[in-house]
């Protein structure tokens, strides 16, 4: 037949005709029996023909369609395609046929400088490239997966993509968005390195689908944005949290402190706001100087955590001023936690910079949440009237204010 014709079963070629083997430039059938077909597509062209190959069921036939191949001795062929299901000495298999459209030697050339710039962009793209298909398999990834991940391509291609999520959840919800809306774009996500670091990534991805419009896998590119990531957490840490103390600055206190007071109002939960004032903190810091004074801060608001629960807000309001808010917990328990607070603070070692060694003092307000308060504001009005109390009475003491 002058018509290249070729039987798969599994995939691989075990039967070619001299047409076969010529249009595919082979010295003789032995050089391409057991052969993927794959290894001769171009990959752009592969998710059509995988999902061409892989139809179930008997006695099917795949129109004409065009596909891009490289022979094996690396010249380009542009070729008309057709394959159907047969039977094969008892074995399910394909019969593939087709006719070389390359009629002459300018579109060759074409085909030619159209694979080279594309492997020039393939082999040279700093993003890294990766095609799966419909059961999450890699079946192709750029040589850039290297330097992401400290994989070789051949390391990677044949697993599951899932394999390289610190979280398979995160990779589940990259293919739903992919399903809903065709393709994302900047797509966050994490991936685990060859040497176990953990890095941040980006995803730009879009569906693939075959002849018939079956989902055949997903195409795209991802970037390492660690770094990038990391400046975002650390600007982030910046505009929420006390420098000197580490602790939420004002701002990010009040911001949670309203979140909190809007669950309180709409589950009728509660919730107990401490507000606390060093005592005599202008004298220390005339005394001792601005050094002293920050050591000072910096010791008593790591006194302070050692008494909180991870649920706990803490916050720096003001410069020698602190909040607490504790959630879920009756005037008992939080009068308890202020008591200590106060103890710990009153026993605490300090030394200034000259070597001398003092002592520091707080004085504590709490109050609670009402079901009528209609503003976060009432709270902290309360709290810090019985704050102004417990300084007025002699400081060194808790006072409760409802």
């Amino acid at each position: 037949m002058p018509v290249a014709v070729t039987i798969l079963v599994n995939g691989k070629m075990v039967l070619v005709n001299p047409a076969a083997v010529s249009l595919l430039e082979a010295d003789d059938e032995r050089q391409l029996l057991g052969l993927s077909v794959a290894e001769f597509i171009h990959p752009l062209d592969q998710p059509r023909s995988h999902g061409r190959l892989n139809k179930r069921g008997a006695d099917w036939l795949n129109a004409p369609a065009q596909f891009r191949l490289r022979t094996q001795k690396g010249n380009f062929r542009m070729i008309l395609v057709a394959s159907l299901s047969i039977r094969f000495e008892d074995r399910n298999a394909v019969l593939i046929s087709g006719i070389d459209m390359t009629k002459h030697s300018e579109m060759e050339e074409q085909l030619r400088q159209s694979e080279l710039n594309f492997r020039h962009l393939f082999e040279n793209m700093q993003d890294v490239y990766y095609r799966t298909d419909a059961r999450g398999i890699v079946q192709k990834v750029g040589p850039a997966v290297y330097k992401l991940l400290g994989y070789t391509p051949d390391e990677v291609e044949g697993r599951p993509a899932e394999a390289y999520y610190p979280n398979p959840a995160d990779r589940d919800a990259l293919k739903q968005a992919i399903l809903a809306n065709g393709k994302v774009s900047d797509f966050p996500g994490q991936m685990v390195a060859k040497d176990g670091h953990i890095i941040d990534i980006s995803v730009s991805s879009q569906a693939l689908f075959d002849d018939v419009g079956n989902f055949a896998g997903v195409e795209g590119i991802c970037r390492d944005v660690t770094q990038r990531k990391m400046l975002e957490r650390e600007l982030k840490n910046l505009a929420t949290t006390d420098t000197l103390t580490g602790i939420a600055n004002r701002r990010a206190f009040l911001e949670r402190a309203e979140h909190i007071f809007n669950s309180c109002q709409r589950y009728q939960t509660g919730m107990t706001l401490l507000m606390l004032d060093l005592d005599f903190f202008k004298q220390i810091n005339d005394k001792y100087g601005h050094l002293g004074g920050d050591t000072v801060l910096t010791c008593f608001a790591d006194t302070v955590k050692l008494e909180l629960r991870v649920s706990d807000l803490f916050g720096r309001v003001g410069g020698e001023e602190f909040c607490v808010l504790l959630q879920q917990t009756t005037q008992h328990e939080a009068m308890l936690v202020a008591e200590r607070i106060r103890v710990r603070i009153q026993d605490l070692p300090l030394q200034a910079p000259d070597g001398e060694h003092f002592s520091l003092t707080v004085s504590i307000g709490i109050a609670s949440y009402h079901a009528d308060d209609d503003r976060l504001g009432r709270i902290l009005e309360r709290s810090d009237k019985a704050l102004y109390h417990a300084k007025s009475n002699g400081r060194n003491q808790v006072v409760w204010d409802g």
